[in-house]
């Protein structure tokens, strides 16, 4: 079985974020990148297929250069190779039809990701990359199980939690509980020294179309200063809610 891992680069949670001076772009400098944490419990997943049947993992990432050390990550995980396409990603269509072009020509039994990344939050890209596939598709799972050309993914639904068969090749996004967290990998030394001689293949992009185009980006206002009311206050305090929070 060969399942393909898509992982994207993003800001480390505990990053402060910027705009350059325009507002016009995401300010890179100072950040640490990191693997985007739904992407690595689809990888931790699919590092349990590869032991428990000999599959073989591969990890693509849409991105430039500087997200090599990203991509090493994951191939100290566990994954065998990777591919990297040259393209700095402007919105969720190019980025899918990227891993839909490297899919097609790969021949994956089986397609995991995360449901959606940190930084955007869009949440498309799993969708997309199976429509332009033409494959079945489960998203937000939190369970997985390949036996043969069948899998069985669980999703949460409200009130409870859906089972559903399809048949592969497919594609799963997965969340939250597609692994239990402790069993996420932290690469050791060995990993680490073994990925630096893994492939990792460079591919030039398919296409330069672009659907959506982010125009600008702003900081979510700080917060206002606390204003302390005595509890035996109880008019300032309902004058307050009313004429400045405005939730009464």
């Amino acid at each position: 079985m060969k399942i393909l891992v898509c992982i994207s680069s993003v800001p480390d949670t505990t990053s402060k974020i910027n705009f350059t001076a325009d507002k016009s772009a995401f300010d890179k400098n100072g950040i640490q990148w990191v693997i985007n944490p739904l992407d690595e419990f689809a990888l931790t997943k699919a590092i349990k297929l590869q032991e428990s049947q000999g599959a073989t993992v591969t990890v693509i990432n849409i991105g430039d250069a500087a997200t090599e050390p990203v991509i090493r990550k994951a191939l100290a995980i566990g994954a065998n190779d990777a591919v990297r396409v040259n393209l700095d990603p402007k919105d969720s269509y190019s980025t899918a039809k990227e891993i839909a072009a490297v899919a097609q020509n790969g021949g994956y039994d089986l397609i995991l990701c995360g449901k959606e990344s940190i930084d955007y939050n869009g949440g498309s890209v799993p969708g997309m990359v199976a429509q332009l596939l033409n494959q079945p598709f489960v998203n937000a799972s939190v369970g997985l199980e390949v036996n043969g050309s069948e899998a069985t993914a669980v999703r949460e639904i409200e009130g409870g939690k859906e089972t559903i068969s399809v048949k592969l090749p497919a594609v799963i996004a997965g969340q939250k509980g597609l692994v239990d967290e402790k069993d996420l990998i932290i690469p050791n030394m060995r990993g680490i020294m073994s990925a630096r001689t893994k492939p990792l293949q460079v591919a030039e992009p398919t296409s330069s179309e672009v659907k959506v185009q982010g125009v600008s980006y702003d900081s979510v206002p700080p917060r206002a200063a606390v204003k302390i009311v005595s509890p035996d206050n109880l008019d300032e305090l309902v004058r307050l809610l009313h004429e400045e929070a405005k939730v009464i």
